[in-house]
């Protein structure tokens, strides 16, 4: 069976990189119509050409640069248990990420071929290509499976209703390929029920092992007090190459969930919480991160150069307004801004503490009279916020994710909970800013943070960057 999945993925790997090669072919190809102009003006023409050796080894690289993406993502990782949409899901994050990867070679070398037109109908062709060609392979996978083949044979270790669940799950989905042989249990009120087969004891699974076909065991038994017998059964799973599975949750986490890491010649098991730990598209996170804010500074210097003059004119201090914010795990940072307000706004806060309109430990003032009356305007198209982009490609901030806050209003923090917005890297823009800003508590924005954080995908990031332009256009509760 690994030979056959060894073969499958190879198979596949090949077939990725042809895909994305003929959906090269067809991008070129129809931009070459689209401008009234072919390849060759004959086929002799074409039988004639030279193929650079400098251009063989780009296109190899380019390979190698797809190849490694999609390993990245985990397109390639046993998607017997995924969802159809969390399959597409990977391959468009896998593609996409791809498609910047032409960009990124194309701004650098400045290939004129590979423009917006070119990089739309590669990554359609390319994207349609696959997500078809996979559907369609599990499609099959599911017949042969429902015909009886390729069946992955499941005992379950312990009864509770957690392996109950389990059991349920995988008769009721024959198309996974899981066969449910049995219980290892010692449970004497069970043994006895035909919905419950136990076909061995804790200390009789070696015994049964040796001789039945057990693919894979799933282990549900309370870790505390069977520990030295879980031992036992995982060493000697161990020791015929049964792939194990923990399906408990030992110290009962209420949002975190634990996963298996591997740290040189160390398992270490790994709490986690949120989705972004671990997750195939963080990768995707961190490209679009740099190619956005890169491109953004170089297309938007004419105006950042204007403002900074408008600053200067407008009133006396610097034009960069830089403080110290809290980021990734409370790591200190400074955040640059546009400057809004008076140079001595800072020390002027203390003497406006009780005029803070802002619940929780967060300070704001509608009309705040440090502002200056260019920097009310740079506030309301949120100008203000896009030296910021040097921040992200400092590493210290993503596009997307939770604001950072300065040490003041973190010190006023009451709750452990709120804390965790700390755990991922703050952002430019997030689910508060386009969601009305000033105008919500400070329970609702830690909410919208904490949602943020638990639900993340590559595309909730592109859903709020896109929602993000309506939301400053509109000046959102943008004060």
């Amino acid at each position: 069976m690994a030979t056959k999945r060894s073969v499958l993925l190879k198979s596949l790997m090949i077939f990725d990189l042809v895909v994305m090669l003929a959906a090269f072919g067809l991008a070129t190809w129809s931009v070459y119509q689209v401008a009234g102009s072919a390849f060759f003006a004959s086929f002799d023409e074409f039988l004639s050409v030279r193929i650079k050796l400098s251009n063989v080894l780009l296109m190899a690289a380019v390979l190698y640069g797809w190849h490694f993406v999609f390993e990245a993502i985990g397109i390639y990782r046993s998607h017997r248990l995924s969802s159809e949409l969390a399959v597409i899901r990977d391959i468009l994050v896998a593609t996409s990420l791809g498609t910047v990867v032409l960009l990124l070679l194309a701004l650098v070398l400045e290939i004129s071929l590979v423009s917006l037109p070119f990089l739309g109908i590669f990554w359609l062709a390319s994207s349609g290509t696959i997500i078809v060609s996979r559907l369609a392979l599990r499609r099959v996978l599911a017949r042969l499976r429902l015909a009886g083949r390729n069946l992955r044979h499941v005992a379950v270790v312990g009864i509770n209703q957690r392996a109950l669940d389990y059991v349920e799950m995988i008769r009721d989905r024959p198309d996974f390929g899981y066969r449910f042989i049995g219980y290892i249990d010692d449970s004497a009120e069970t043994r006895a029920g035909s919905d419950t087969p136990i076909v061995a004891g804790y200390d009789q699974f070696g015994e049964y092992v040796r001789n039945a076909v057990v693919d894979e065991i799933v282990i549900f038994s309370p870790l505390r007090s069977q520990y030295d017998r879980i031992a036992a059964i995982i060493e000697i799973a161990e020791a015929q190459g049964i792939i194990i599975r923990f399906g408990s949750n030992p110290f009962a986490l209420k949002i975190g969930r634990s996963v298996v890491d591997q740290v040189g010649e160390v398992s270490v098991s790994t709490i986690q919480t949120g989705s972004m730990y671990g997750h195939p598209s963080l990768g995707a996170k961190t490209v679009l991160d740099f190619v956005i804010s890169a491109m953004a500074v170089m297309l938007l210097s004419p105006l950042l150069a204007v403002v900074a003059i408008l600053i200067k004119l407008n009133s006396p201090g610097p034009v960069l307004f830089a403080q110290e914010r809290l980021g990734l795990n409370k790591r200190r940072f400074r955040i640059y801004k546009f400057r809004t307000m008076r140079p001595d706004a800072e020390q002027m806060q203390a003497g406006l503490e009780d005029k803070n309109e802002m619940d929780g430990p967060v300070f704001k003032i509608k009309d705040d009279p440090r502002i200056t009356p260019l920097g009310k305007w740079l506030r309301k198209t949120s100008i203000d916020e896009l030296p910021q982009l040097i921040n992200v490609l400092k590493g210290d901030m993503s596009l997307v994710g939770p604001r950072p806050l300065p040490v003041r209003d973190f010190n006023g923090f009451e709750s452990d909970v709120h804390r965790r917005r700390f755990s991922v890297k703050p952002g430019i823009t997030c689910l508060w800013q386009i969601s009305g800003r000033s105008n919500i508590s400070f329970d609702k924005w830690m909410e919208l943070d904490m949602n943020y954080i638990d639900q993340w995908s590559f595309w909730l990031d592109l859903k709020i960057l896109l929602k993000t332009i309506p939301a400053v256009l509109a000046r959102s509760g943008a004060e």
